[in-house]
């Protein structure tokens, strides 16, 4: 089996793409598969690959791909989690899709429409720039235009009170791309960008308990790596800044999903980042957003309803770079061939 290593700029690990066709479906079985492929990746010099993408085209006439994301968990090759998406890992997925020739070809204006698995999430990528290894994209994740803003919040309130070891810590909990926790970077001590840019161990462990402490509020495994977490603050006119914990440490810039659930979460009243934007005197329109990596412009587009209230339309997120590192033919994978690959041709005129 041939896979593809590819990997989005800004994204912590590089992402392995490998044909969902010729994996078997059912969870144990993608597990033993994916524990074979770490032990081939360890083995040949790719400890930092921690994203693994299960794509094929789709069969959904309003799809170009199908896409299934697994995190890799850091504490052992048989360790993931298949909750949640990773936009890096699908803007991944399209390159190898494109070199594999299931897409009509990578060209500036076309748009690749990827049906997530995990979650049921509708993402288009649109192509800025086209090169032979890589590309430029936006991306856009497109909503339910049906499902109204509040319905987003994982508790159904703006905010929540967590109760950590260092206290109580107010935060919202709201789900678009990924699950999200998001807390004021002040409320941690952080008085400024550069203070929580460079938060070290400390503020990082103050970050996981409360995401535990959220996962228990909602029910969740507090081992998973959902909800995910972010500090997000209002420190310049026009801008926010913000750190977030990936795998397996801190994350270099904001996630896709995060960034989508970022201006999800800035667009309903009274939750921590809609009363950091307004302080910041910015709109949902341009969200400009600092990481310690990178400068991040996200635009949100709102609409109503049937029963005419507020709905999120779609996340768009520009200049996003990937490149393909190129393929890697695992041996130890030929007998976990599930079927033949089908064969695809975009339809003539």
């Amino acid at each position: 089996m041939i896979a593809y290593l590819a990997q989005a700029t800004g994204a912590p690990t590089p992402t392995l793409v490998l044909d969902a066709s010729l994996v078997p479906p059912e969870e144990p079985d993608i597990r033993a598969v994916l524990t074979t492929v770490r032990s081939w990746l360890a083995a040949n010099g790719h400890h930092d690959v921690l994203k693994f993408a299960l794509v094929t085209p789709s069969a959904h006439p309003l799809f170009d791909l199908d896409y299934r994301f697994v995190q890799g968990l850091p504490d052992g090759p048989g360790h993931f989690d298949f909750r949640g998406s990773c936009g890096h890992s699908i803007l991944s997925s399209v390159l190898a899709a494109d070199t594999l020739g299931w897409l009509p070809g990578l060209a500036p204006g076309s748009r690749v429409r990827v049906r997530v698995l995990n979650n049921g999430d509708h993402v288009v990528c649109e192509v800025d720039e086209a090169r032979r290894d890589g590309g430029t994209f936006t991306v856009h994740f497109v909503q339910d235009s049906d499902r109204a803003l509040e319905d987003l919040l994982l508790t159904g309130r703006a905010r929540d009170l967590l109760l950590t070891t260092s206290g109580l810590h107010e935060a919202s909990l709201v789900a678009t791309g990924n699950p999200y926790v998001f807390v004021d970077a002040e409320s941690l001590g952080l008085a400024s960008r550069q203070e929580l840019f460079e938060a070290g161990e400390e503020t990082y462990e103050r970050l996981q308990q409360i995401r535990t402490a959220a996962a228990t509020t909602l029910g969740w495994p507090p081992e998973s790596v959902f909800p995910k977490i972010a500090a997000v603050g209002s420190y310049e006119p026009g801008r926010l800044a913000v750190r977030a914990i990936s795998v397996p440490s801190w994350h270099p810039t904001l996630a896709l999903t995060g960034a989508t659930c970022l201006a999800a979460a800035a667009a309903i009243p009274g939750t921590v980042p809609a009363g950091l934007l307004e302080r910041a005197g910015a709109g949902l329109d341009d969200i400009v957003v600092d990481t310690p990596r990178s400068t991040t412009r996200i635009a949100a587009s709102l609409g109503t309803t049937a029963d005419a209230r507020s709905a999120l339309l779609w996340v768009s997120i520009g200049d996003k770079h990937a490149h393909l590192r190129g393929p890697a033919k695992i041996p130890e994978l030929s007998t976990y061939l599930y079927q033949e690959a089908p064969s695809w041709q975009p339809a003539s005129a």
